[in-house]
């Protein structure tokens, strides 16, 4: 595991140098990845390959039987749609190949580091909790950001009790960081 994600000897300011170097080492298309993601990005895979590329194959098969396949909008849409999948593929096959799984590890439990779900507290009095995950795995839905965001960015390397300034289109606010979990 990288020396970036926790400090060696847990004091606190080498706690806020782990978190500035977590902060210069993110890059776009991080490498780095929860095992949840990894899985999902596997599973995806396999579907695609296993499941979809095959049924789509045999629809267009049949769309090409059919006759004429300038007109035949079956056919037409089915070929698309194959280049879709394959160009998936291929992205996922390479994209796996480099990502690394990130673990959590007891030296970072009261610090907000990759994998952690922080709960904040805005400068309105609402909280919010988010994950903070990979490039690969954001879903609002879940409140899970990227690294990557200035959120995530902003969080990184705090502790409970500490207020981190969170650059917005819309200017810079406030937000206290209330619990961390991993």
């Amino acid at each position: 595991m990288s020396k970036a994600f926790l400090p060696e000897d847990g004091g606190e300011d080498d706690a806020e140098e782990a978190a500035d170097a977590v902060r210069s080492n993110v890059r776009p298309g991080s490498p780095w990845i929860t095992r949840a993601g990894y899985v999902a990005l596997q599973r995806e895979l396999e579907h695609l390959w296993r499941v979809e590329r095959p049924r789509v194959t045999h629809e267009v098969a049949v769309a090409a039987a059919q006759g004429d396949r300038s007109e035949n909008a079956e056919y037409i849409y089915g070929k698309k749609r194959l280049r879709e999948i394959d160009r998936r593929v291929r992205f996922l096959s390479k994209r796996l190949d480099v990502l690394e799984i990130v673990e959590p590890t007891r030296e970072q439990a009261g610090r907000v580091f990759f994998g952690a779900r922080v709960t904040i507290e805005d400068e309105d009095g609402a909280e919010r909790t988010y994950r903070i995950v990979g490039t690969d795995e954001p879903d609002s839905d879940k409140r899970w950001i990227s690294v990557e965001s200035p959120m995530a960015r902003a969080l990184l390397g705090k502790a409970i009790g500490d207020v981190a300034t969170v650059l917005r289109p819309a200017g810079p606010t406030e937000v206290t960081v209330i619990a961390i979990e991993y």
